[in-house]
């Protein structure tokens, strides 16, 4: 019996890199601040992409999207809503990965929460019953993982530590909370669907015009930020190298689990002070502010899976 030729056994993904093409991807939502910056370095890098937005309103974002896909042929617009299962399904037919970037511009609340995780329940599943998938990279938050009653002691927090759900209750931290069983909840989904999944839980993301393109989500991030400051688990990234890291997750058939990803952790004043600036005018410092620059906090986030991946990334 002769074997199959050695091409067929290869998986689409493979097979296109054999033929120097790049496969399809969706990006959903797109239109998220996370979103649009994955959207843009995918096509930079020659993907075809499927740019999935939710029709809440027409933000500058979704106008840009949609000025984008008159001029790129690479590119194609669907509107889904993450409740509905078979929108999903059409924007994802024919992709080979997800990159699933849930976030309410709207901001959190506890409603919120159940929203997210059922959205990202409905992500997952369509994915699983979509042939051609071949990879999840789920986009996630350092607040998955840094929230519990003993945030104060000095343990290290890494990729295996997870917040406290009836903690983020307790002290209403919604973002954190939606984010820690919207993950939760897809890890299970594909661990039982049997997908390949990573998931990248960023810092506070920073980047061109974030303040006035992504306020309300960077607001809830920051719910609880002197906390975060003095127990040395407030971390932030650049939305460029956040992007590149999404995409390097793809594309590196070596990756699995969870990543942190952040480029700074702030634990001194000046960089508290630094960082305020950034956000103007979300966050405003008093009039005359002083600061002294003396106080260092202890940072205690690790995140050595992500040296490897980072290598060569763009900062």
């Amino acid at each position: 019996m002769v074997g199959k030729p050695q091409l067929e056994t290869k998986t689409k993904t493979e097979r296109a890199r054999m033929d120097n093409k790049k496969p399809i991807v969706c990006v959903l939502d797109a239109s998220t601040y996370v979103g649009f910056w994955i959207l843009k370095g995918l096509l930079g890098r020659g993907f075809t992409v499927h740019a999935a937005i939710q029709n809440n309103g027409e933000t500058e974002i979704q106008k840009r999207i949609r000025e984008m896909e008159k001029v790129e042929e690479r590119l194609e617009v669907f509107v889904v809503d993450v409740l509905d299962y078979h929108s999903i399904l059409l924007a994802l037919k024919g992709c080979s990965a997800m990159f699933c970037c849930l976030d309410s511009s709207d901001g959190y609340d506890e409603k919120m929460v159940d929203l997210e995780v059922r959205g990202a329940i409905n992500v997952v599943e369509a994915c699983a019953q979509t042939e051609t998938l071949e990879k999840i990279v789920f986009t996630s938050s350092l607040t998955a993982a840094i929230w519990r009653e003993d945030i104060c002691s000095e343990k290290d927090v890494d990729e295996k530590s997870w917040s406290d759900q009836d903690f983020c209750r307790k002290l209403k931290l919604w973002y954190a909370l939606a984010k820690t069983l919207s993950e939760q909840a897809a890890w299970a989904l594909s661990m039982d669907r049997m997908l390949k999944m990573v998931s990248i839980n960023s810092g506070l993301v920073l980047g061109p015009s974030v303040a006035q393109q992504n306020p309300r989500t960077t607001m809830s991030y920051l719910n609880g930020a002197a906390q975060m400051y003095e127990n040395g688990v407030l971390a932030f990234v650049d939305v460029n190298f956040l992007a590149d890291i999404h995409i390097r997750a793809l594309e590196d058939q070596s990756t699995c689990g969870r990543y942190f990803c952040f480029n700074r952790i702030v634990n001194t004043e000046d960089e508290a002070v630094k960082l305020a600036e950034s956000l103007s005018p979300l966050i405003s410092l008093p009039p005359r502010y002083e600061y002294h620059g003396s106080e260092v906090h202890t940072e205690r986030l690790r995140a050595k899976k992500l040296s490897k991946l980072a290598e060569g990334a763009a900062y």
